[in-house]
């Protein structure tokens, strides 16, 4: 399963080199970098990384205003990320606790310190956790994994689920309703279509076409949902984006 982090930092060495860290761990991957509070709240909203890997700068005194971020989303969002301080000294580790930081990581971090912290996300990462759906037709229970499906079409106010098996399993519930229970990897990219990015094998922006599974099959996507494209490449080819 893939996981998204977000950097903040404003040092571009600082963030090549964290970036540098998690080649060593490819089912992370980078959603993007902000150099400030106002953008790194923006982009956490708008992108809902699961990890905010959050540089601290022991010679700023703007330490609490960085730590805002925390305080500041609980207007926005009633599930946080994941934050992890990353920073030179011990100093603000009580301030950051009591802002409600998952973990605080020492410089120079090592590989090993990062792959700690990541194994205790994932011990609390629900998405994670839940890697199967349960379809209910009346008294008929399907258990579906997610890593099986590869995309949902809505069907009035049914959907169906196509397998990587060639199977399509009908839910009498709408696309909309799966789109706010499902994990991060599944992106509406239409009205009728939400896909698993991780069978996306093609995009082809010119005619508005994302290609499935290794294979001919596609389904189109809208300019409603560009972001979500825009995601999709970030995650599996960042430097075009």
């Amino acid at each position: 399963m893939q996981h998204s982090y977000l950097i903040v930092d404003d040092n571009t060495s600082h963030v090549q080199e964290t970036l540098r860290l998690f080649e060593g761990f490819p089912e992370y991957y980078c959603v993007g970098v902000a150099a400030t509070c106002d953008e790194a709240i923006n982009k956490i909203l708008e992108l809902q990384p699961q990890i905010v890997f959050l540089e601290i700068n022991p010679s700023s005194k703007k330490s609490g205003l960085c730590l805002g971020i925390i305080t500041e989303l609980y207007q926005f969002i009633d599930t946080l990320p994941y934050f992890i301080v990353h920073t030179a000294t011990p100093k603000f580790a009580f301030e950051a606790i009591k802002a409600g930081v998952s973990d605080y990581l020492l410089k120079p971090l090592s590989t090993f310190e990062l792959r700690k912290s990541l194994l205790k996300f994932q011990k609390t990462d629900p998405a994670a956790a839940s890697n199967t759906i349960c379809i209910k037709s009346y008294g008929d229970y399907q258990f579906i994994c997610l890593s099986d499906v590869v995309y949902l079409k809505a069907d009035n106010n049914t959907t169906d689920f196509h397998l990587q098996n060639g199977r399509t399993v009908t839910a009498y519930k709408t696309l909309k309703h799966y789109e706010a229970s499902l994990p991060f990897f599944f992106l509406r990219v239409h009205n009728s279509y939400i896909v698993n990015s991780n069978y996306i094998s093609r995009i082809n922006t010119g005619k508005s076409l994302c290609y499935l599974n290794n294979s001919d099959l596609s389904i189109s996507f809208s300019k409603t949902f560009k972001d979500n494209i825009d995601t999709i490449i970030r995650r599996i080819a960042p430097e075009y984006l």
